[in-house]
């Protein structure tokens, strides 16, 4: 008796899954952005708790980059499958150096630093003058000539400076806050040039782990051989008026404020680039304010909150500006299908 022939069934065909428009990426990019900036917002007002309590800034930075760096480490870890050759080239240690040393130990401290000075709204201000900064760099170094709305929102963000400070009224300002919060703004602009530069190939939450790793290894060092301060303490913390145990505001800084913060402003980045991102995080000013009004009970003075305003108003018009550029560069290489490698 033959057995009779199986039928053999044919493949079900699959549609592969549309890219992503342009304009689907750039909500995407923006709303990622706004939700680092929250996280990224909440770290000066944390941090200052702490600093109360008698934590010095260096020992909070070196806490919330080494917890950070930690939470990141499996993810980070997954995302190098395929590309650990990576790390073998001197370009890459160069990069994530640079990013560690400058873009994370160095904005951080010096906004912590500026923090012990200033309110935490102020400090932060000051530190966001940084798109500025990444605009000056783009155009002597890229040759990328800013465009009238990118030059508008770069003098209405400078006028915001000039209320922040209050330099024609009574409002008192720390001018060693003033020099740590703006080399905070430089740290912040390497931050955003190096964040949306993908020639290192590395995947940003590789990328961010590893920027953390080494901005732990530079604070640490500094406060090893007496450069800055070190000091930590087990006292408790007080925070929205509730005294809480010394770790919650250190778990909170280095989950929530850096892993967390680092990993989705670095996603954001490249998918916005350096300049719109750099502006769209301004919101981060408004975010603080809120953060230490809520936990510190923190508020600047009316004429501080509006130079805030102003500088966030930047935001809209460098965004109307390059959000035809974003556009154009995202389709260029739209995101690749569900199931395939990139």
């Amino acid at each position: 008796m033959t057995a009779p022939t199986p039928t053999r069934r044919r493949p079900t065909p699959t549609t592969p899954r549309p890219a992503r428009s342009p304009r689907a990426l750039l909500v995407l990019g923006l709303l990622i952005a706004l939700v680092s900036a929250l996280a990224f917002g909440s770290s000066g007002a944390v941090a200052k708790s702490s600093f109360n309590a008698g934590w010095s800034p260096a020992a909070a930075v070196t806490a919330r980059m080494a917890l950070g760096a930690l939470v990141l480490a499996v993810p980070a870890a997954l995302s190098m499958r395929g590309r650990w050759h990576l790390l073998r080239r001197r370009t890459t240690w160069v990069h994530v150096g640079l990013f560690g040393a400058l873009a994370v130990a160095g904005a951080q401290l010096f906004y912590f630093l500026a923090v012990t000075q200033l309110s935490v709204g102020v400090a932060l201000m000051l530190e966001y003058l940084g798109p500025i900064l990444v605009v000056g760099w783009l155009w002597l170094a890229h040759g990328q000539r800013p465009r009238r709305l990118t030059l508008l929102g770069g003098g209405v963000a400078m006028l915001g400076l000039l209320l922040v400070l209050d330099v024609l009224g009574d409002v008192q300002v720390s001018t060693l806050g003033v020099v740590y919060g703006l080399l905070a703004a430089v740290g912040l602009a390497v931050f955003f040039v190096l964040g949306a530069d993908e020639s290192n190939g590395l995947p940003p939450i590789a990328f961010s782990a590893l920027g953390m790793a080494v901005g732990t290894l530079v604070v640490t060092l500094a406060g090893l051989v007496g450069v800055v301060p070190f000091t930590m303490t087990t006292a408790d913390a007080t925070l929205a008026g509730l005294e809480v145990p010394w770790w919650v505001p250190m778990l909170w800084l280095g989950v929530v404020a850096a892993a967390f913060a680092y990993a989705t402003g670095i996603i954001a980045t490249r998918m916005l680039r350096a300049k719109v991102a750099s502006f769209v995080g301004l919101v981060e000013v408004l975010f603080a304010v809120l953060w230490a009004w809520v936990l510190l009970g923190e508020m600047p003075a009316p004429v501080q909150l509006a130079g805030g305003l102003l500088i966030v108003a930047g935001v809209v018009a460098v965004k109307l500006d390059e959000q035809p550029e974003v556009a154009e560069d995202l389709a260029v290489e739209p995101i690749p299908a569900a199931g395939s490698r990139g």
